[in-house]
């Protein structure tokens, strides 16, 4: 099992988008941290930067594993989750 960091930025994200996508997003992100292999069809490496994407309906999650760490960089909406 993985233990989950999540960003300032991701956190903040989190507490604004509605109650039930919030909960969801983060039921996807201990179902990842805790068996890998069970979200693998949603996970993709990012090309052109580090990390990974793991896709919950049409929000993302921006993440790197650092060791036994899944480290949350970002939470945002499918388009704009990706600009810098």
């Amino acid at each position: 099992m993985l233990d989950i960091a999540y960003s300032r930025d991701a956190l903040k994200t989190l507490r604004r988008m509605p109650a039930n996508e919030a909960k969801r997003v983060r039921k996807k992100i201990e179902a990842y941290a805790r068996d890998p292999d069970s979200q693998a069809n949603n996970v993709v490496r990012l090309k052109g930067r580090d990390g990974y994407r793991l896709r919950v309906g049409d929000w993302r999650v921006i993440f790197d594993k650092q060791g036994n760490v899944m480290a949350i960089l970002a939470v945002g909406p499918r388009g704009s989750v990706y600009e810098d």
